[in-house]
């Protein structure tokens, strides 16, 4: 055995095809078959939620959920585990408890330990010379926190500056600031308003994790969860796509640059099914990588004029086996107390045996909301 170290050479690149990809990438988010069936056991793997609360046919974070279990699991379960606080919001992401103690250490040390932005070091010091208005904050929530941002006082001196919309909204920016320091986390919503309350009441008493420890087992659960990503992808609201150096090189037949794959899901092993998901499904939220690997032609298009949109209000993205094959246009009428289905939009000619599982998906999707299925005629 020679006693060198390992040269580039050494180095093996995993050679993949698209098909490849996409079934790692399925594989990864437990899109496949069979299904899993454990709530806590699929955040766990999925690390995160999107807490959006777009409700079209049902918020964002139940719905990927409903898309891994199906209507076995209950469509409150989501909910009851954030108000357990079994879940927890961090920037928008509903995380698993346990998983808070990979982040308290680099809210310890903000705005950071080596060189800083200036944009970040410009809000340490909006931070620092509103030191008064920080602990009257933290004196109501201490006081009688959870509270809503509508009932926390705005008592600052030094007015928080943007180029948008978020001029003069100095407790909302002053919370955002206290939640990257570990002072304060969401505790749960009254309606559609987020409580806040003081973190130490939150997050769990676990051993902190170091930062550098930290954002290497951050990247690694990451990369499990897609399978196969960019080492440097960009940077969603409230979580990074890129995985750094972690797990194993690879290059995809027809897609420029390296990935990075995570060499568990190399055995070649697959088992698809058809599966309707979330608009903001992490299969499809970044969209660069959706495109390369599924070459999906796709946008959300909520915020576009009706009479722009191709697909609808929430089309929500339909995978059979390792495609994305069309999108369903869909709505819950609570009123009528129906799924109701305007398109479903084929990207691809559907079989009859397609056809037939898009149509048992939705049907159980109807049956999770505990509503009636209206298909188009």
């Amino acid at each position: 055995m020679s006693d060198r170290a390992p040269s580039l050479s050494d180095v093996i690149v995993h050679e993949l095809s698209r098909t490849d990809a996409r079934r790692i990438a399925v594989r990864a988010q437990l899109l496949d078959s069979p299904r899993p069936s454990d709530l806590a056991d699929t955040v766990r793997h999925l690390t995160l939620l999107q807490d959006d609360q777009t409700a079209a046919v049902a918020p964002s974070a139940a719905l990927v959920v409903w898309s891994r279990l199906g209507s076995s699991c209950s469509r409150n379960a989501v909910t009851d585990a954030f108000e357990e606080q079994a879940l927890i919001d961090l920037h928008g992401m509903l995380r698993p408890a346990e998983d808070l103690a990979l982040y308290r250490a680099e809210m310890a040390e903000w705005p950071g330990v080596d060189e800083v932005p200036y944009w970040l070091e410009g809000q340490a010091e909006w931070v620092r010379a509103n030191d008064d208005f920080r602990r009257d904050l933290l004196d109501e929530l201490r006081r009688d926190g959870p509270l809503t941002r509508r009932e926390l006082p705005d008592t600052c001196t030094v007015p928080w500056r943007s180029s948008g919309w978020n001029n003069n909204r100095n407790v909302a920016m002053m919370l955002e600031r206290l939640v990257l320091r570990g002072e304060v986390a969401v505790a749960g919503r009254r309606g559609r308003d987020r409580l806040w309350d003081l973190a130490s009441r939150i997050y769990p008493d676990d051993e902190v994790v170091p930062t550098v420890e930290a954002q290497r087992i951050r990247h690694e659960r990451r990369l499990r969860a897609l399978g196969i990503a960019r080492a440097r992808g960009p940077v969603s609201p409230g979580e990074p796509n890129g995985v750094d150096e972690v797990g194993e090189p690879a290059v995809i037949d027809g897609v420029k640059g390296e990935w990075r794959v995570d060499p568990r899901y190399l055995d070649g092993t697959f088992s698809g099914r058809a599966a309707v998901l979330s608009p903001l499904d992490r299969l499809v939220f970044d969209r660069k990588r959706m495109a390369e690997i599924f070459e999906f032609d796709y946008q959300l298009e909520m915020y576009k004029p009706a009479a722009k949109r191709r697909w609808g209000y929430w089309a929500m993205p339909i995978l059979y086996g390792d495609r994305l094959v069309g999108k369903v246009d869909a709505t819950t009428d609570d009123t009528q107390r129906v799924l109701r289905v305007d398109a479903i939009h084929q990207d691809v000619p559907f079989g009859a045996e397609m056809s037939e599982e898009v149509t048992r998906e939705l049907t159980d999707l109807a049956t999770w909301l505990e509503v009636d299925l209206l298909l188009p005629a």
